[in-house]
């Protein structure tokens, strides 16, 4: 029997097939049904989590060019080992990031959507993360990394679901500083916990409770980005300096009682 962080994978290939039926298929994963699919938040958010689940087989299922399990052994040629039997990076490094924080937030923010529009776009933080790390591997080697095809497809959809959100719900740059920032922060923690682990600074086991804490960095952002502020109090008017001040009127003396 495969273990979870050998199978994971195919998991998550049978989840996008899934999604990619349901979302061809009909409207359920719609919200509202007055707008075409492709300007629904909610519709749009799990077509991103379809996507990313596809986009973790290309990485660690079997890649463009069919390589099973490909990330792991481009990864640790990358770090300069020879090949992925002699590589120090461990199953649990992958398996916590994706099928913990990928999966977890992508999810919640599917799932939110039809109540916090903007939520839908936490879908896209952590696989843009996951691709500008990619885009940085392939642009430094000068070759295809896996999952870099199917990641590339992530940028258009995020971006529409960006401008959807920005039409149909006011979204502004608050909201895309949040998921950008999403992203940058999730690939600076995820390649300074793996060095971490690397040069003996931190344990296996706290580098993939960190990964998978990284499921609520997305939304976290997201709902402060899109908190509105309270009220000012009202202004109390100024006196004007030529206003002259009412004084009360002096008490008039008591009269005193007449003797009887």
């Amino acid at each position: 029997m495969m273990s979870f962080a050998v199978s994971w994978p195919w998991i998550a290939l049978g989840a996008a097939l899934v999604l990619f039926v349901l979302l061809a298929a009909g409207d359920g994963l719609a919200t509202d049904r007055r707008v075409p699919r492709g300007h629904d938040l909610t519709w749009l958010a799990w077509l991103g989590f379809a996507l990313s689940l596809l986009h973790q087989f290309e990485e660690s299922g079997i890649d463009l060019f069919g390589r099973p399990y490909a990330l792991l052994g481009a990864l640790c040629t990358g770090l300069g080992y020879r090949d992925a039997v002699a590589c120090p990076v461990p199953l649990s490094f992958l398996t916590a990031y994706n099928a913990g924080a990928v999966w977890l937030a992508g999810l919640f923010g599917a799932l939110a959507a039809s109540r916090r529009p903007l939520l839908a776009l936490t879908v896209f933080a952590l696989p843009l993360g996951n691709l500008i790390l990619q885009i940085g591997a392939a642009m430094g080697l000068a070759r295809y990394n896996p999952g870099l095809g199917t990641g590339l497809l992530m940028l258009p959809l995020a971006a529409w679901a960006m401008l959807v959100a920005m039409n149909r719900h006011k979204a502004g740059l608050r909201a895309l500083a949040a998921v950008l920032g999403a992203a940058v922060l999730s690939a600076l923690v995820t390649v300074a916990g793996l060095a971490a682990v690397l040069k003996g600074v931190m344990g296996e086991g706290l580098l993939a409770v960190l990964l998978v804490l990284l499921a609520a960095l997305p939304a976290g952002l997201m709902l402060l980005a899109s908190r509105q502020p309270a009220p000012a109090p009202a202004p109390v008017p100024a006196r004007s300096k030529g206003t002259p001040t009412r004084r009360a009127a002096p008490r008039r003396p008591r009269e005193p009682a007449s003797a009887a």
